[in-house]
């Protein structure tokens, strides 16, 4: 009998451990719920009902996967804060990139931002606004943050922006206790990937509802911006970039999200079968082989105007979309103090971008849009 007993009291614990295992197998198998389409570089997931920021590349050649809890400062009142924890709703925060900028506008708290570095950048008329009376600190340089500026304003958060590397003076403001996350939106490898960085401001200030609806819409402009264009029966030829220095010529790659637009724009970019998402860099020489003829030249560079292509290389009159006056500039719409906004804001609204794209090279598509970033090249 005793036997019986010992043989069924080890039985018992045997059940108990297999079903306990079981059970971690399972937990082990349901998928995080996560609400990132596009983007690869964050993602939010909720995991065994604590919502989570994951940042998966923080900088070029990052490795490092940083998680931020993310609790209401209302319901957790006497929380203990630590450097991987973020109350929210955020309200004094400064941000480091003028393409945050639009997003934390478009969530309409422009007036939680307490700080930003060199603002003469910034054209949004309505940050611009806050700068001008004060209410925005300049608190230095992107790569030379004014530290004791930041420790005196003490946000509540950093977003900061860096470009292969941690930032020191934003190391430094880590370890008084500041908190820092690093917004990679840049390192996006698709326009629609950039702009669902909404979402990352949408958590910050507790409005991820709102930033999903505005970031569906944006979407859904884009997808039907890109139908738009599939009902042209001709491809026009694309070339873009120019010289930059020593003869040599940079131009989007292949796998870039410039080429994307273009591609998605339903047109021929001549280097569409190149690899890389970045930039290539060619000889004059041999782009001028291949792109003499192209029927457009868009984005030139940093170049403004026509005079300034020849003043760097008169060579530049012999490509035929010189000659047929067929090259569209994104650098002459600035802001009141000189920022391009299209650097700003044309990564939020890749939509407009794209319809720029088809009104130059497709206009009837579009008959009644006008141009919000690009504009002819005189």
């Amino acid at each position: 009998m005793k036997k019986l007993k010992l043989f069924s009291f080890f039985l018992l614990i045997i059940l108990g451990i297999s079903c306990k295992k079981e059970i971690v197998k399972i937990d082990k198998k349901t998928p995080l719920e996560s609400t990132i389409k596009y983007a690869k570089g964050f993602d939010i997931v909720v995991e065994n009902g604590i919502k989570k920021l994951i940042i998966k590349s923080a900088y070029q050649n990052s490795d490092k996967i940083s998680e931020y809890i993310i609790f209401e400062k209302q319901k957790n009142t006497i929380r203990h804060k630590k450097q991987n924890e973020i109350g929210i709703p955020t309200k004094h925060i400064v941000v480091t990139s003028t393409t945050h900028i639009p997003m934390v506008e478009l969530l309409n708290e422009e007036k939680s931002i307490i700080g930003f570095p060199y603002s003469k950048y910034v054209s949004s008329e309505k940050t611009r606004a806050l700068i001008d009376n004060g209410s925005i600190k300049e608190i230095g340089k992107e790569s030379s943050l004014n530290t004791e500026i930041l420790l005196a304003l003490q946000p509540e958060l950093i977003v900061g922006y860096s470009v292969s590397s941690a930032d020191k003076s934003l190391s430094t403001l880590q370890k008084s206790g500041i908190n820092v996350i690093y917004n990679g939106d840049w390192l996006e490898e698709t326009p629609l990937g950039r702009a669902e960085w909404i979402k990352f401001f949408g958590v910050l200030f507790d409005k991820e509802k709102q930033a999903d609806s505005i970031f569906k819409s944006i979407e859904t402009n884009y997808l039907d911006a890109k139908q738009i264009a599939l009902q042209s029966t001709k491809k026009p030829t694309i070339l873009s970039g120019a010289i930059m220095s020593k003869d040599i010529w940079n131009l989007p790659a292949g796998d870039s999200f410039v080429a994307q637009f273009l591609k998605d724009a339903n047109l021929d970019y001549l280097w569409k079968d190149s690899t890389g998402k970045g930039s290539l860099s060619l000889s004059f020489e041999s782009v001028f082989d291949k792109g003499a003829n192209a029927d457009f030249w868009i984005a030139p560079g940093y170049f403004s105007s026509k005079e300034q292509l020849l003043n760097s290389n008169e060579l530049y009159n012999q490509f035929k979309a010189f000659k047929k006056n067929q090259i569209y500039t994104p650098s002459t719409k600035k802001g009141k103090t000189g920022g391009v906004i299209y650097y700003e804001l044309a990564p939020t609204r890749p939509d407009l971008v794209l319809k720029d794209i088809i009104k130059i090279t497709n206009p009837d598509l579009l008959p009644n849009y006008q141009l919000t970033f690009f504009e002819k090249m005189k």
